[in-house]
């Protein structure tokens, strides 16, 4: 019962250091598949290796050097884990192979690699990387959109900043694929892509998932005051500097869309409540709203049903591409935070 005690603790953290070690090697050992199945192997069998002597009595002769096996395997691991740094060139994906930058002088911004793709399916698109100017004195809107691409608790969420001239800037904090890469929320976890920030035309980066993916998209109106939406879009401009001064990988639960954009407005707003919800979100537009900063007047899932601009979406394209209103489109109906309407149905 005694050696029970620390035997069991112990095999459960060989177990779960040796399931991660795995799926590091999966997600970011040698390409060459016998030689990563073959480090696959010979890493789980090391550990198991070293639990089998835990429990077998004929075994435990064998503790010592299994033990040995096992701290040089963990050294070996860590070391080669901790050499694996973010990179500023791979042979990225066309629609994150670009970096944002940014030209500040007072009220006036300068952008450089704005996207702005023309998308008909997810394979088949017209590129355009265009250099924009804004000026920081008409911001008048905030609008935040959450992309459900895998059940209720998992979106992608995105700030659109309105100016007085009617266009639309989108901000997403984006997984920096490679060419032929499939995002995976597991890979998340184990360095397999750097982040990026992406800003786009409303047509490219929400008409692609609402028209072109399939995802359910909604969008809200935040109430921020003009000098807020000032500082956050600045923020978004300091994140897109650090990235192209430090490239930096994505994460699945601590560097990702959300917490990403949760860091730069509790700087904004400080003494911002910690919530599960900023982990699952999916569930943000209800943070949101609990704070106030939606049109509380309305219950949320009216907000929600109102927000959902698929069906505006698609009806406002012409002959399979973006149309000229798709932004005043998918606001028909969407409710401002003191409780208008926007263009009511």
């Amino acid at each position: 019962m005694a050696d029970l005690l620390w035997q069991l603790p112990l095999a459960l953290v060989v177990l779960v250091v040796t399931v991660s070690g795995a799926l590091a090697l999966w997600f970011r050992g040698p390409s060459f598949t016998a030689a990563q199945f073959g480090l696959i192997g010979l890493w789980s069998l090391t550990g198991l290796a070293f639990i089998t002597t835990l429990w077998l009595p004929d075994a435990a002769i064998l503790r010592t050097p299994a033990a040995i096996a096992l701290a040089t395997a963990f050294a070996t691991m860590g070391l080669w884990w901790a050499s694996i740094r973010p990179q500023q060139h791979r042979n990225w994906a066309a629609d994150v192979d670009r970096l944002l930058s940014a030209e500040i002088d007072g009220d006036q911004v300068t952008l450089h690699n704005v996207r702005n793709f023309a998308w008909r399916t997810r394979e088949d698109f017209t590129p355009r990387w265009e250099t924009r100017r804004y000026d920081l004195s008409a911001l008048h809107s905030a609008d935040l959109i959450v992309s459900y691409w895998m059940g209720p608790a998992v979106a992608h969420t995105l700030v659109s900043f309105g100016f007085a001239d009617g266009r639309q800037l989108v901000f997403s904090v984006e997984v920096r694929r490679t060419q032929g890469q499939l995002f995976s929320a597991l890979g998340g976890f184990f360095k397999q892509s750097e982040l990026l920030l992406v800003a786009a035309d409303e047509r490219d980066i929400v008409r692609t998932r609402s028209n072109v993916r399939g995802e359910a998209v909604y969008l809200y109106r935040v109430g921020l005051s003009q000098p807020a939406m000032r500082e956050l879009f600045i923020a978004y401009l300091d994140v897109a500097d650090d990235l192209q001064r430090q490239p930096r990988f994505y994460n699945t639960v601590v560097s990702n869309c959300t917490t990403i954009v949760f860091d730069m407005i509790k700087q904004i707003v400080p003494g911002l409540p910690a919530d599960v919800r900023l982990l699952l979100s999916g569930y943000l537009p209800g943070y949101i709203y609990d704070l106030g900063a939606l049109d509380t007047s309305r219950p949320l899932d009216e907000l929600q049903r109102r927000g959902h601009i698929n069906p505006r979406a698609i009806a406002s394209d012409t002959d399979g591409q973006a149309s000229a209103d798709f932004t005043t489109a998918i606001r028909r109906g969407v409710p401002a935070p003191d409780g208008r309407l926007i263009e009511t149905e």
